[in-house]
């Protein structure tokens, strides 16, 4: 064991060496931990902050989307409200116009019953007007046969039908 004690003075020094060595690796590789886990924070950090904003960019978009459909809704509801505010007058319209048409008819066909009134009356008058002329032309004939001379002349309203058919 000699040869161990006579390297000794050697072996102290390059144990203290390796110690130093070591303790120096042992302090870098911590050093380097701190920063390889530092760096991987910061890198976390930046992917979460970039996630979050992200994340909000995307809530944003949402939002201005859901504004928008809700908007394009009230709009669509507007609208369906002028539609159907114009559909009810238009049915109004139309119900006051099936109303005129049915008043206009009604009239029509008294019209029509009164113009039938009236021809009728006129076929009545017309042959009352020829069952008068005859008679009164009769009349004339039996004035005339038993005076002896021509009967008198008649009235101006009814000469030119009276006169007129008597000389065919």
């Amino acid at each position: 064991m000699d040869w161990l004690t006579s390297l000794a003075p050697i072996i102290a020094p390059v144990c203290g060496a390796l110690g130093i060595v070591t303790g120096a690796f042992f302090s870098y590789r911590q050093v380097k931990r701190r920063g390889d886990t530092d760096e991987r924070v910061a890198t976390l950090k930046v992917r979460a902050d970039a996630e979050a904003t992200e994340g909000q960019t995307y809530v944003e978009a949402m939002k201005t989307v859901t504004a928008g459909f809700s908007s394009l809704l009230d709009q669509q509801r507007g609208m369906l409200d002028q539609q159907r505010d114009l559909l009810v007058q238009e049915r109004t319209m139309h119900a006051q116009t099936v109303e005129r048409v049915n008043l206009l008819e009604t009239g029509q066909l008294e019209l029509t019953r009164e113009v039938r009134q009236l021809q009728e009356e006129q076929r009545r008058d017309r042959r009352w007007k020829v069952a008068a002329l005859d008679y009164i032309r009769d009349l004339r004939g039996l004035v005339a046969k038993a005076l002896g001379r021509p009967a008198p002349e008649p009235p101006e309203e009814i000469a030119d039908d009276v006169i007129g058919s008597d000389r065919p």
